[in-house]
């Protein structure tokens, strides 16, 4: 039985000649990687490092950084993965807020970093530390037990550290491989990455039902494509801003043929729907899991892929063992049509904020559950997303409540807006933000990408804005830009661009 992340090795049924992970033109097997996961535990044993205290991973997606996480999870430890592509400043912010016994890392992560202000004899350098020996000796771990601490981008402020689980961890691994279908026969490329939950979902479902995971770090469409083909690739897990691209006239995913891919997943934001469709068009024997997640829950809910064609925007359903409740300002629960705060009740609610009992209390209440009279409570975690379902118990996605603006007294989401200019075939990306205005209402300003820069033409955009938006969400500015800044987790970097935009202007 598989009840902690320790499981997946100790209690696995894989063989161990399996080949289980391709990184470029290496090639490891089950066994391989079980050797190096417990030449790590000697690692840390050696650190001195105990059950409960936090290692941080700071590299690339590789062997070495999976054998370093399963490592820290043999010896009872909490992982703290960094994102191999902040510097400095951010990387001494969560070894410091994560208060981490130890940083395991490489030359081309500290390289990159710059000078990082942490103690030398914390740091262990792979390209320059020693393996000498291994160490198997079991330590109890279990499913309550806290597994992964994973700092959130943020829209505000400092990213949070969300508390993970073994057994939050274990259950989204077994409730995505369920719904997903997947066996040891399948072969997913690993685009996102390991400090995003959605990427290590990929990697925990990959080990959990012995299939192959494809670590890929080029995001250039033609080397995507390249590998799907090579590899044989079965899955695809992206995020809006890697469909986009993928979607593009020239990608190669729109005019190739993959013969073995059988599904692909978004999350993290809304797929536009024309993408939606294009991919039905080019790639009709694929399904597409239009899919919702937080961090603090992991994942809440997915379409069914036999839907996508009739409501390509909607994310669909709760997954398995979860319940979705959607509840007004006032507390009530919503019908059909009315919109309100998504709320999530399940095994996958994660066990709060590190260090952070304010914002904790805020996000993870103790509600009444409808149907037991109000005799039975339950700790459940509020999204802060605004959703609506249909006649059908089909949700929709309608905006972040910290991001929703309001203009001419209507309250606006960004994604509404953005649906629409995707709607209109001009522009690759799109990005809406407010700005101060010249009067006393905030001003909308649409970043975007053209499709052809040759023939776009801001004023043709803003005429078929008018023609379909209402007055109030016609956008004052359109605004062309090269390219749309991402957080680490590949969405779109609002602040940063309305940043870029301000700062642009003020000079002019």
């Amino acid at each position: 039985m598989i009840y902690t992340l320790c499981d997946f090795i100790y209690n696995s049924s894989i063989p161990g000649s399996k080949e289980i992970i391709v990184d470029g033109n290496l090639r490891f097997d089950f066994q391989t990687l079980k050797s190096k996961i417990f030449l790590y535990r000697y690692i840390l044993k050696s650190y001195g490092i105990e059950k409960g205290d936090r290692v941080a991973i700071y590299m690339k997606k590789s062997i070495d950084m999976i054998a370093s996480l399963f490592g820290v999870w043999l010896n009872g430890g909490v992982a703290v993965i960094i994102n191999e592509v902040l510097k400095k400043n951010q990387v001494e912010y969560i070894l410091e807020h994560s208060q981490a016994s130890l940083l395991i890392t490489n030359e081309i992560a500290l390289r990159n970093s710059g000078s990082i202000n942490f103690d030398e004899r914390k740091i262990f350098n792979i390209d320059k530390g020693k393996f000498e020996a291994e160490f198997s000796n079991k330590i109890n771990v279990i499913g309550s037990d806290l597994a992964l601490i994973i700092y959130t981008s943020g829209s505000t402020g400092m990213p949070k550290g969300v508390m993970l689980s073994h057994t939050n961890l274990v259950s989204g691994a077994t409730i995505v491989a369920d719904y997903l279908k997947l066996t040891k026969d399948d072969i997913i490329i690993s685009l996102l990455p390991f400090s995003f939950d959605y990427g290590l979902n990929q990697l925990l479902t990959t080990i959990l039902v012995g299939a192959k995971i494809v670590i890929q770090n080029s995001m250039f469409p033609a080397d995507i494509c390249n590998t799907l083909l090579r590899e044989n690739v079965t899955g695809i897990a992206g995020v809006p801003l890697l469909w986009q691209q993928l979607a593009q006239e020239r990608s190669p995913f729109v005019k190739k043929s993959f013969p073995s891919l059988r599904y692909i997943t978004n999350s993290g934001g809304r797929m536009p729907e024309h993408i939606t469709r294009l991919f039905r068009q080019v790639h009709p024997n694929l399904k597409i899991y239009l899919m919702y997640g937080l961090t603090e829950a992991f994942r809440s809910t997915y379409l069914d892929p036999e839907k996508v064609d009739n409501k390509p925007n909607s994310i669909g359903q709760a997954i398995p063992n979860v319940e979705i409740m959607v509840i007004n300002e006032k507390g009530e629960f919503c019908k059909p049509g009315e919109v309100g705060e998504l709320v999530h009740r399940g095994a996958c609610v994660s066990l709060g904020y590190w260090r952070d009992t304010k914002s904790t209390e805020e996000r993870f209440k103790t509600i009444s559950i409808p149907k037991y009279d109000g005799n039975y409570t339950e700790r459940v975690v509020f999204s802060g997303d605004y959703v609506k379902y249909d006649e059908d118990g089909d949700l929709y996605y309608i905006g972040r409540k910290d991001q929703m603006f309001k203009i001419s007294g209507f309250r606006i989401s960004p994604e509404e807006v953005e649906t629409y200019i995707f709607q209109s075939n001009q522009v690759s990306h799109a990005v809406v933000f407010t700005v101060p205005g010249e009067g006393v209402e905030d001003m909308i300003v649409i970043a975007v990408v053209p499709n052809r820069s040759e023939d776009f033409s801001e004023s043709k955009l803003l005429a078929y804005c008018k023609e379909v938006m209402p007055p109030y969400m016609v956008p004052g500015k359109i605004w062309v830009v090269d390219r749309i800044p991402e957080t680490t987790t590949g969405k779109p970097d609002r602040i940063k661009l309305k940043e870029i935009f301000l700062k642009s202007n003020k000079a002019m």
